[in-house]
């Protein structure tokens, strides 16, 4: 399991996003745009679409072939229980919840079944600092 951020985002591979859009102006597809740039393979997830950022958009973590590194989470909390479950059930290794999400019961449900947590951070900005990037910096 992996035991930091610093790890996660050092030696994660794929990032199933569950609830990116595909309004190119949006924070989660920014991040999403940002993470690809970088090297990750983002799965989006989101069922009011076919394809965000040219790739195939799955309807639900459930339709995955292969189970991501990271399921990253950006959804309401109300939603983070039902996402952890999915999560759990496809083998993932990493729940993230983005920046402002946070949900303790199902955080120490992903902690009983073997995933590591992160609630409340970003992953471009967790990113940015580890590699020393400006926040502003072109990518």
């Amino acid at each position: 399991m992996y035991e930091t951020i610093d790890e996660i985002i050092n030696t994660a591979k794929t990032v199933a996003m569950v609830g990116v859009s595909a309004r190119h102006e949006s924070d989660s597809n920014l991040v999403a745009r940002y993470l690809a740039a970088h090297g990750y393979d983002i799965i989006p997830i989101n069922p009011t679409v076919d394809e965000i950022m040219g790739r195939k958009a799955y309807g639900s973590l459930r339709d995955l072939e292969q189970p991501p590194d990271v399921v990253q989470i950006f959804r309401k909390p109300e939603a983070v229980p039902g996402i952890v479950e999915d999560a759990i059930a496809i083998g993932a290794k990493v729940v993230w919840m983005q920046l402002g999400i946070a949900h303790e019961d199902a955080a120490a449900r992903a902690r009983e079944a073997g995933l590591a947590v992160v609630m409340d951070h970003c992953m471009k900005r967790e990113h940015e600092r580890i590699n020393g990037i400006a926040p502003d910096q072109e990518w």
